[in-house]
């Protein structure tokens, strides 16, 4: 480390020392004089979460691929290691080379929940680093975001230089191969390096483009750079074989949230969930083969050591070959005792045989998701599961000997009505009564529900819905509880109201809220995604002092003509499909899986598995 940092006699003051050797297996070290371009992957989260994230893995193995770059990890350290750092006047570090986060060329923000906002902004503190971009000078690294809350980054972009949209490996040489030219030619303007990458298909510079009001109301972007595009479409990886996937995971000294390895099997998702901003934001559907998977199973088991692989994907039962697969996966790595695991389950027989043979029998309890309790609801969301569905799954479950079985249900979605409240303790009732009947075996059982609250987000369709104020969701929270009360067997266990109702105020939100983050680091708000870490009561005075109304962005019900804005952001999903999906959730109508039933013009340029549907309804 370039400032001379004793690590030993930091760890002796921390409780888990592990999270910061950055000596793990497969972790990569390069030289510095070796390199020339110096990358932070920074995760704002402590290490076990961060180790659990597989866009971080792709993005490290990539940047490290490129013989003249060191990618390092920089991930948020916990509550005892920041205040050594600030006891001591320490920047933040980074795991492999103890560097100083202010001494990078670039940092790259995985930007994954809207509840870490202010841990973004502590790192930049505790990195010695300005906060905001327009304060930074030739000293400063360039502070880049991309991941999920990059499709409406107005919150943070005060903060940052630049937001990758879309899929970081397709990009991510790019932007190396700008920075270093820049680099190069030595006239330390960073402008100058800012609209070259704004040339780039994908990059956003928030600079480059102000906000227009109209008293309070938001009415579109003006852009302050001529070159700067007006419309920024993400980066889509087309071809999943022939682009890097890791198969040399670091393996951590200490237990992490998903202490696995990750077989990406697909990448998008077809279904067209109308609450869900995933399924919107990462189509087309790209699928990787079936040689390719087994042969990245073989090697990563071989060059980790992980006894088990999750097969991931938004959807993973989802995949085309996914038996077969299964089939030879075990073939090949039975003999080492590898488990396979399915961390998304459809609500259907198939998906839980299928849990079944890859856990052998040895799960005690399996998940589902109806989201709704009704079946009017999931039409009207388009969650495509039927309730005999539901009921053959559990069945299945409590035949297989499962003991437990958990429900995840959404609070609050469009069109919801008492009437749908009262079918989630019903669904939940009715698979207690099918273990009482006798199916199945083992000596207890239960029915755990699990209640989120709806939350509308940019780029879905229902991103012209409001969320329920926050007294009202309480309400509907308590009205469940007293359902629940008279169902023996069953649990029933809510998501926090306030927490949810910040996220929404954040994933709906404009610029005029970075100044709200900025005061509430100062209260104190960080690991806002923790329940022991979130004080509402820190937000409520950061708003007041703002003198903005949080409610006012959860409330909002706008108009398809309103300007919103996320608007200059394209997640390649057009605007009219999404208005399409919204007046048909509000007819009751469901919209087929366009992969088996063929398309229906959601308006993506590229897909590679396009059917044209002819006659498409509204």
């Amino acid at each position: 480390m370039n400032q001379e940092l004793n690590l030993d006699e930091l760890l002796l003051k921390v409780q888990k020392p592990a999270r910061y050797l950055g000596t793990e297996v497969n972790s990569i070290h390069k030289r510095s004089q070796d390199v020339d371009v110096q990358l932070a992957l920074a995760f704002p989260d402590i290490y076990e979460v961060a180790m659990s994230h597989l866009g971080l893995k792709i993005l490290y193995g990539a940047a490290n691929r490129i013989d003249s770059v060191q990618a390092q990890r920089v991930f948020a350290p916990a509550e005892d290691m920041e205040a050594v750092l600030r006891e001591k006047g320490l920047p933040l570090f980074s795991l492999e080379g103890r560097r100083p986060f202010n001494q990078f060329d670039l940092v790259g923000f995985t930007l994954q929940y809207e509840l870490s906002y202010t841990s973004i902004l502590n790192m930049l503190q505790l990195g010695q680093v300005p906060l905001y971009s327009q304060d930074r000078t030739t000293r400063d690294p360039f502070i880049l975001g991309g991941g999920p809350c990059a499709f409406n980054p107005e919150p943070l972009a005060p903060f940052f230089d630049a937001f990758v949209i879309g899929d970081g490996e397709e990009v991510l040489e790019e932007i190396i191969v700008l920075y270093r030219r820049w680099k190069q030619e030595g006239t330390g303007d960073r402008q100058a390096f800012l609209r070259d990458l704004s040339q780039l298909p994908g990059l956003y510079i928030p600079s480059f483009y102000q906000p227009v009001y109209s008293g309070d109301t938001f009415t579109g972007l003006e852009k302050m750079e001529p070159a700067a595009p007006d419309r920024i479409t993400k980066r889509t990886v087309r071809d999943l074989d022939h682009t890097y996937y890791p198969d040399d995971f670091i393996v951590p000294f200490i237990d992490v949230v998903h202490d696995r390895a990750s077989l990406e099997l697909f990448r998008g998702c077809s279904r067209g969930c109308r609450f869900c901003q995933a399924g919107m934001i990462y189509r087309p559907v790209r699928e990787r083969s079936l040689q390719n998977l087994t042969c990245l199973a073989e090697r990563i088991i071989q060059n980790t050591g992980f006894e088990e692989i999750s097969l991931a994907s938004l959807s993973s039962s989802d995949y085309s070959a996914i038996t077969p697969l299964v089939q030879q996966l075990e073939e090949r790595l039975g003999k080492k005792i590898i488990r396979l695991s399915l961390p998304s389950l459809r609500a259907n027989r198939f998906s839980v045989q299928l849990s079944d043979r890859l856990q052998k029998g040895k799960a005690a309890g399996v998940t589902f998701a109806p989201e709704a309790g009704s079946q009017r609801l999931r039409k009207a969301i388009n969650k495509q599961i039927s309730e005999q569905e539901i009921m053959e799954a559990a069945g299945e479950a409590i035949a297989s000997g499962r003991n437990h079985i958990k429900l995840y249900f959404m609070l609050g979605l469009p069109t919801e009505g008492e009437e749908d409240l009262k079918e989630i303790g019903r669904l939940a009732g009715e698979i207690l009564d099918l273990r009482r009947q006798g199916k199945g075996r083992g000596m207890s059982f239960k029915v755990s529900v699990s209640v989120s609250t709806f939350v509308p987000k940019a780029h879905s369709p229902f991103q012209w819905e409001p969320q329920l104020p926050l007294a009202e969701v309480k309400n509907r929270q308590e009205y469940l509880r007293r359902i629940f009360k008279k169902i023996k067997g069953a649990e029933l266990n809510w998501h926090g109201a306030e927490m949810s109702f910040l996220e929404a105020v954040f994933a709906r939100g404009d610029r005029r809220l970075a100044p709200v983050l900025e005061k509430a680091l100062a209260g104190g708000a960080r690991m806002d995604a923790w329940d022991d870490r979130f004080d509402f009561s820190l937000w409520m005075e950061a708003f007041q002092a703002e003198s903005l109304d949080p409610a006012r962005y959860t409330a909002f019900r706008p108009g398809y003509a309103q300007p919103l804005p996320w608007d200059h952001i394209s997640p390649g999903v057009s605007r009219d499909f999404l208005i399409r999906e919204h007046q048909r959730a509000l007819q009751g109508q469901e919209t087929p899986d366009c992969r088996r039933e063929g398309c229906w013009g959601c308006g993506l340029p590229y897909c590679p598995t396009r059917q044209v549907k002819q006659d498409a309804p509204l």
